[in-house]
């Protein structure tokens, strides 16, 4: 699919797959989703502009490759994208964090905000939008639109499992933000959940219901 990513790694589909596995622990399924954010960073940050520097090795003076720029910013969708997050600041720790709080009404399925918070400066800066799941892609639209709303310009969505329907309609509201995820699953069900999927990805990673 145009503008999709779609991170193949070996390592990323073996830790997917046992996340996948209703029988996989709270405390399994938090651990690798903090593990396969790791790999996922790799892919989504492949292309940062570098610049140099002079550094003094044991050895000699050399100039080595450095990020050029001010730092990343990661916005976490709450509450399952800071599932994403804690792995991403493992990889960059230096990155600035946005939190976007929505949630999904059972019934119309749209997202209804409840919280936002990010640094001021964003139009300076890439934004990585991290959500485990792009399902119907309400969720992940209003965050955008909120970023885009508060100067965000560069932009990129991260997430775990993606659904067809999802992706057509966050590119059609959103054609300037590319997406990573690690797989592109079969369907949306008639309550709006990815499968075969993994269920609830907050639930999961929180032991809740």
């Amino acid at each position: 699919m145009k503008g999709v990513t779609v991170v193949n790694h070996p390592l990323v589909q073996h830790k997917l797959t046992i996340m996948r596995d209703r029988e996989t622990s709270t405390a399994g399924f938090r651990r690798l989703l903090r593990e396969i954010s790791l790999l996922l960073g790799y892919e989504v940050t492949r292309d940062l502009d570098l610049t140099t520097k002079t550094i003094e090795t044991p050895m000699e003076t050399m100039e080595a490759p450095t990020l050029e720029g001010k730092k990343l910013v990661f916005a976490s969708v709450l509450r399952a994208g800071n599932g994403l997050l804690e792995g991403l600041l493992d990889l960059v720790p230096a990155a600035r964090v946005a939190h976007v709080g929505l949630y999904r009404d059972h019934d119309t399925l749209q997202a209804v905000e409840y919280f936002f918070k990010a640094p001021g400066d964003l139009g300076d800066r890439l934004v990585i939008v991290v959500d485990p799941m792009l399902a119907t892609a309400n969720s992940a639209i209003a965050a955008v639109d909120k970023l885009k709303q508060r100067g965000a310009t560069n932009l990129r969505y991260l997430c775990l499992l993606a659904a067809p329907e999802g992706i057509a309609k966050f590119t059609a509201a959103h054609p300037d933000v590319p997406v990573f995820t690690a797989a592109i699953d079969r369907q949306l069900n008639e309550k709006g959940y990815i499968v075969p999927g993994l269920g609830d990805a907050g639930d999961r990673m929180y032991g809740t219901k």
